[in-house]
């Protein structure tokens, strides 16, 4: 019984947690641009802190309220809200690709790594170098590589390239935090699968991995994340149309006349990541009985 009331009381609390974290963050956002001049703080010619006009901060009750609206003039368009999470379908349908091809490559590099020792020492700096390049230059790259594959019927889409840019930043957490898992069983734990007679796909299953599951789940979970956060930005650069990247591109064209609409959409980015991260949670809680000390990535 009292381990079923702390297993309730856990996710009680983090939502707890997160709501009051919303909280602060919207009074300190209101409170700057009550207390702060608008034009901001500036010393000699340098702006320190932003303006606080409605145009450039507009209140979080107009951003809300623009929520409900018409997303145009035009008759029977639907309202914003309702265009935000069509975009953001679209690009969650991309993102869970990109997450499970990151996921299957960093596995595979993690195991890789784990069995042959060389292979860590070779692959490690490159992986770890992988993630200094650029997505915004990658990007147009990708989708000018993919156009040029011919597979006999098979064509190259628009979202594939976006899916393999969400892949390229899902792979990384995911190759480091199952590598650090594989290799944390204690040298009596191996030693006695050893005696045993247990060869090493026996020992990778019965102990290698169970105990990198907490090391595993919240790299899952950053990798959910990365893989929303390379499809909004490769959506941006290869322009994908239909997804939540490419709504945050064209709606900023109103940030003159319409100030809190172009925040619709980075809300909804925002909302997409966490909804991520919150789905690939739910997918690990039947592994909970290996989440002794689950160890951050």
């Amino acid at each position: 019984m009292r381990r079923a009331g702390a297993a309730v009381a856990r996710p009680a609390r983090s939502v707890g947690l997160g709501l009051a974290a919303l909280a602060l963050v919207v009074a300190a956002w209101e409170g700057y641009k009550l207390l702060a001049p608008d034009d901001g703080w500036l010393v000699g010619e340098v702006r320190l802190l932003p303006r606080t006009s409605d145009l450039a901060m507009p209140h979080v009750s107009d951003m809300l309220a623009r929520l409900v609206e018409p997303v145009t003039g035009a008759a029977g368009a639907p309202a914003l809200w309702v265009a935000v999470v069509q975009a953001c379908a679209a690009s969650l349908r991309v993102a869970a690709v990109g997450w499970v091809l990151g996921v299957g490559v960093g596995l595979v590099l993690a195991v890789l790594m784990q069995r042959v020792r060389l292979a860590e020492r070779a692959a490690l700096p490159f992986v770890v170098l992988s993630q200094t390049v650029p997505l915004i230059a990658l990007a147009p790259l990708v989708k000018s590589w993919g156009s040029k594959l011919e597979l006999g019927a098979f064509e190259w889409q628009g979202w594939m390239s976006v899916a393999v840019i969400a892949s390229y930043l899902a792979f990384f957490p995911v190759a480091v935090g199952a590598l650090r898992g594989l290799q944390s069983p204690d040298a009596i734990h191996r030693e006695l699968l050893t005696s045993y007679g247990a060869g090493w796909w026996q020992a990778l299953v019965h102990l290698h991995l169970p105990a990198s599951v907490p090391y595993l789940l919240p790299a899952l979970r950053l990798a959910a994340a990365a893989a929303v956060v390379g499809t909004v930005v490769a959506e941006v650069s290869t322009g994908l149309p239909g997804g939540v990247g490419r709504m945050i591109l064209e709606l900023a064209n109103f940030a003159s006349s319409d100030p809190a609409k172009p925040w619709a959409p980075i809300f909804g980015a925002i909302a997409l990541g966490l909804v991520a991260s919150g789905v690939v949670a739910l997918l690990g809680a039947p592994l909970g009985r290996y989440r002794r000390a689950e160890v951050t990535a």
